[in-house]
């Protein structure tokens, strides 16, 4: 099948609004052929009736590009999303060149709870969730959560546990209502005292090998993933509401030595999403 025109509604809600239902809705027209044409029509309106449509025509490479391997489509609804696209083709890098990976965190709670304990005590190590993201940084232990803080270290705990380095989190779930799709946080050891941490599935962390990495590059990277540049990007090809490892590893990413020159620019506290994105935008371009 070869595309030739992708409608997107922009409301979750609006079309199935009486059930009270939220449902991704797209419409697709395409042509059994292996013939592409050379263009395709992506165009949008709200869901609601006789709401406006917009359309924009773009070239079929920019909307699946040859060179993918895992053949992701893009929808680039305007111009600036277009000009996204082209900042973050940019980059060259792969999670692999720059040394790093992405996994999915190891602790699933309800197949654990009985090694849970609310506050942390001797013999247990964290256990991060998203509560726990603060300014840039992990803030753990949080009082009067919901979640529990800790997670025995035994026998049957230990394949969950990573051993306490320098990680960059990231939220597994998000939604397109949300203000950022992609939320990322730094796990800093030196705030945090212990030997081994637990991430919770609903997290993924980026690791050196199963190994932590600098707090330069740490920073450097977590600046990027969550400036408004990847998240636009990210709307493009993710319609879904989970941020998966695969996501993060089809992402082109600045070399290792931007990422970490981007790094020695933050302090301890990161800065707000503009002074972020101006510093991103001074640095990588």
């Amino acid at each position: 099948m070869s595309l030739r025109r992708v409608h997107v509604f922009e409301s979750r809600s609006a079309a199935f609004q009486e059930d009270e239902v939220l449902q991704e809705n797209i419409i697709i027209h395409a042509v059994k052929s292996e013939r592409r044409p050379n263009w395709v029509t992506i165009s949008t309106s709200s869901g609601k009736p006789n709401g406006e449509i917009i359309e924009r025509v773009c070239p079929y490479s920019e909307i699946i590009s040859p060179r993918d391997p895992d053949q992701f489509i893009h929808l680039m609804t305007d111009s600036l999303q277009d000009s996204m696209r082209q900042r973050i083709s940019s980059f060259s890098d792969s999670l692999e060149k720059i040394g790093l990976t992405v996994s999915t965190g190891r602790v699933v709670d309800f197949r654990a709870k009985e090694f849970l304990v609310d506050e942390p005590e001797h013999g247990t190590a964290p256990l991060v969730y998203s509560c726990h993201f603060n300014g840039g940084f992990i803030d753990w232990p949080k009082t009067k959560s919901r979640k529990p803080n800790a997670i025995q270290i035994n026998e049957q705990t230990q394949e969950l546990l990573v051993p306490s380095a320098v990680y960059v989190l990231v939220k597994r779930f998000s939604t397109k209502e949300e203000k950022r799709r992609v939320v990322a946080c730094i796990y800093d050891p030196k705030r945090i005292p212990a030997q081994f941490v637990g991430f919770e599935n609903h997290l993924n962390y980026f690791h050196a090998n199963g190994a932590g990495m600098t707090m330069n590059m740490a920073k450097g990277l977590a600046a990027f993933l969550n400036s408004t540049l990847v998240d636009g990007y990210f709307r493009q090809f993710s319609g879904h509401t989970q941020v998966n490892a695969t996501d993060l590893r089809s992402l082109n990413y600045p070399t290792r030595l931007q990422l970490e020159a981007l790094g020695q620019k933050i302090g301890n506290h990161f800065p707000e999403q503009d002074e972020l994105d101006e510093l991103i935008h001074k640095e990588l371009f």
